[in-house]
């Protein structure tokens, strides 16, 4: 596998060593076009795992900074951890060092204080939101900004899934395990490429952010010799999206892939679907529970059809697992903080790393073995209904929060009362189908009944987009307005004063 170096005996390796990429010239050139990402290589690479790993090398490289330090996440919380890193951004703000940091208004909305954000100000952080609340933009909360990334002096990058809250260090106190989540650390020239995806964002919450105040990709030294690309996904891009169809029709021996928040989008599943067909080995790993209830059974009204394709799916018997992960055929690896679901592959600013080596996407497939030993298959029966097994291999570690038997644990988690522990898909499916029909109904008796209710929501929306568009309409008036009558416009003779 070649020659590998340690930043220190704290850290998992650095990889360094070369490999041959393992896309030819066509495979290239349509990865390139279908991601908007170029192969940067002379990269070093290191894989992080959990908070464990992450949280003290994103603090090292922070306290190591001398000119800049670009950092960008979805939720930044005022905890323990919050409060460790606020505190290590404002000193080397005040040691003179240019620090900018952006925080999504919907993720970190009600986790921090006025006083804690006012007090990075007052240190020397330059701080934005992004996509506050707008008038002139009712329905703009949509798209929100789910990247997480750190850049320091152009020579020290990070790419995650995780944010900056407690909530990744679990809690020993109550014997839950902590998240478990995965982020990459580069070195090289595609530090330069990471700094320009903040760049976008910057750009897009106000003033841009000055060219010369990045690193130039070929000024920066050639770390080691990983090629990766830095897949900067923009709402309605879809770059991530195609590249992931890319490579679900590219692998031809293995495909295995970690999400978070997993919804079956109709064309991503029939990649999969058509992998698994083809015999590539494709497999899902899911949380068992989440943060975010809903997400649950939707996930779990996709299985079906990836099981009857031969998709093999899993859920994590720990607290929440989090990362957003792929790897293929032991020679391509993904992570970043893009899901498998419409909001990130359509709507959402999000961020990954694809790596084009062979030692990353091996030390990857270890992890993913790992993680499937404390992990519940979930399979069709032969009466076609997907039942779960007992995870094979180690027990799960004490503290995970999760009873060792999957079964279950399954069967609590969807709600069925059968001792057994399984659970046919159709009960999930026409649960959701029954919520929705009660929802429906229940409007409707409201519109019946007390058709005001209705009424004035609906009302006051119209004016609300009435007004945005007229303010939009003036704004744009007064842009063409300027437009004509600045300084590099020119004035016809026969219309001047």
């Amino acid at each position: 596998m070649g020659s590998r170096r340690t930043l220190d005996s704290r850290h998992p390796p650095f990889v360094v060593s070369p490999a041959p990429s393992p896309t030819s010239d066509l495979a290239e050139r349509a990865f390139t076009r279908a991601s908007g990402a170029l192969l940067v290589p002379g990269n070093a690479v290191r894989v992080l795992l959990d908070a464990e790993e992450n949280y003290p090398a994103w603090l090292e490289a922070i306290r190591s900074a001398q000119r800049s330090i670009f950092f960008e996440n979805y939720i930044i919380e005022e905890d323990e951890v919050g409060l460790a890193f606020a505190e290590e951004l404002a000193r080397r703000a005040r040691a003179g060092v240019k620090v900018r940091l952006i925080r999504d208004w919907m993720g970190s909305r009600s986790g921090a204080s006025r006083r804690f954000w006012r007090t990075l100000e007052e240190a020397g952080v330059e701080l934005r939101v992004f996509n506050p609340p707008s008038l002139t933009s009712p329905l703009g909360w949509v798209s929100r900004d789910h990247r997480k990334m750190i850049a320091v002096d152009g020579h020290t990058g990070f790419i995650t899934g995780l944010c900056v809250s407690k909530r990744w260090l679990g809690d020993p106190a109550r014997r839950i395990a902590p998240w478990r989540d995965t982020g990459v650390e580069l070195r090289g020239p595609a530090v330069a490429w990471v700094e320009r995806a903040f760049k976008e964002v910057w750009d897009a919450t106000g003033e841009p952010l000055p060219m010369d105040a990045l690193s130039k990709p070929g000024a920066v030294a050639l770390a080691g010799d990983v090629s990766v690309r830095i897949v900067a996904g923009q709402p309605s891009s879809t770059d991530l999206f195609r590249l992931d169809q890319l490579i679900a029709a590219a692998a031809q021996r293995t495909l295995w892939l970690t999400d978070a928040y997993f919804v079956g989008f109709v064309p991503y599943v029939q990649a999969l679907r058509g992998a698994a067909r083809d015999g590539v080995d494709v497999r899902l790993l899911v949380p068992s529970t989440t943060d975010i209830p809903i997400v649950s059974p939707l996930s779990r009204a996709g299985y079906r059809p990836l099981l009857e394709a031969g998709v093999r799916v899993f859920e994590w018997n720990g607290s929440m697992i989090h990362a957003k992960t792929a790897v293929a055929d032991g020679r391509w690896a993904r992570v970043g903080s893009s899901n498998l679901n419409v909001a990130s592959f359509i709507g959402n600013y999000e961020l990954d790393v694809a790596i084009e080596d062979t030692s990353a996407a091996r030390y990857l497939e270890d992890v993913y073995l790992r993680d499937l030993a404390n992990s519940t298959e979930i399979v069709l029966s032969s009466h076609r209904r997907v039942r779960p097994v007992a995870p094979r291999g180690p027990p799960a570690p004490r503290g995970s929060g999760r009873p060792p038997v999957g079964a279950v644990r399954f069967a609590n988690a969807v709600g069925a009362a059968a001792a057994s522990g399984t659970q046919a898909l159709g009960a999930v499916e026409g649960g959701i189908e029954v919520a929705l029909a009660g929802g429906l109904l229940a409007l409707a008796v409201v519109g019946f009944l007390w058709p005001a209710v209705l009424a004035y929501p609906l009302a006051v929306l119209g004016v609300w987009l009435s007004l945005a568009l007229l303010l939009r309409a003036r704004r744009n008036a007064q842009q063409r307005k300027a437009d004509r009558t600045g300084p590099s416009a020119v004035q016809s003779p026969s219309k001047s004063a």
